[in-house]
């Protein structure tokens, strides 16, 4: 695939809930391309669309109309196992909360996706040192998470999200759950990451300063995604 070609192209999604109140739209047309290194902020207010959105890219829900392509691949003409083999080799994903599992160290959690993967022990060891080397953790990496701070424990979890090279990273608030000096530094280095490893990220956040610190920051008007050009209280 080309450096110029997308790694994540929506087109037209469409997605409406059935509620005992009657039907609710939330996403009535969203297109989207991403493309390799590309890290684009997504914001917008509780219920706008946002999780939705992360929900279908990343393969994990099926809209109502639409098109979801990954790496090329369409991800909806699929069978759910060839659906999950792609997501489990194209994306990787970061949450608020970091999910990292206590009795494993640091280097243990970020080899674990590689070894469901298949890579062999050796070589998911020495990867994952690389990617918390460049998540500035390589003093940490025999650390639980019960030993690290919150930031250092978001950082393993977005080395995590590196780990089987995704093409694309799909993050909801990934510094959502920490305080304004550690979500900079943490931000800092999942953007140097993406950037040194050419994946591209699609970051939902109501953190508006971070948001205008990445290459483009969209929002949602009418179910379709937007440039945002909007105040601070457009984000909340």
């Amino acid at each position: 695939m080309s450096k110029r070609e997308p790694v994540l192209s929506l087109k037209d999604v469409r997605r409406t809930y059935r509620t005992e109140a009657g039907e609710l739209p939330v996403l009535r047309g969203a297109s989207l391309d991403l493309r390799p290194g590309e890290i684009v902020g997504l914001v917008g207010p509780s219920g706008s669309g946002k999780s939705s959105l992360l929900h279908i890219a990343g393969l994990l829900e099926r809209p109502d109309g639409g098109e979801v392509r990954v790496d090329g691949e369409d991800g909806l003409a699929r069978s759910d196992r060839v659906r999950t083999a792609l997501r489990r080799r194209a994306i990787g994903f970061v949450y608020q909360f970091h999910h990292l599992l206590p009795e494993f160290d640091a280097l243990e959690n970020v080899m674990l996706p590689m070894r469901i993967a298949g890579t062999p022990k050796a070589a998911a060891a020495r990867e994952a040192a690389r990617l918390l080397a460049v998540m500035g953790l390589a003093e940490r990496t025999t650390h639980r998470p019960a030993q690290l701070s919150g930031g250092e424990q978001q950082r393993v979890a977005i080395a995590r999200a590196f780990a089987n090279a995704p093409r694309v990273i799909l993050a909801d608030e990934p510094t959502g759950n920490l305080d304004p000096k550690t979500s900079d530094a943490v931000f800092a280095a999942f953007s140097r990451a993406a950037k040194e490893e050419g994946t591209a990220a699609l970051v939902a956040t109501h953190n508006l300063a971070l948001a205008r610190r990445m290459d483009r920051v969209l929002t949602f008007r009418d179910g379709r995604l937007v440039p945002f050009e909007g105040g601070a209280e457009q984000a909340s």
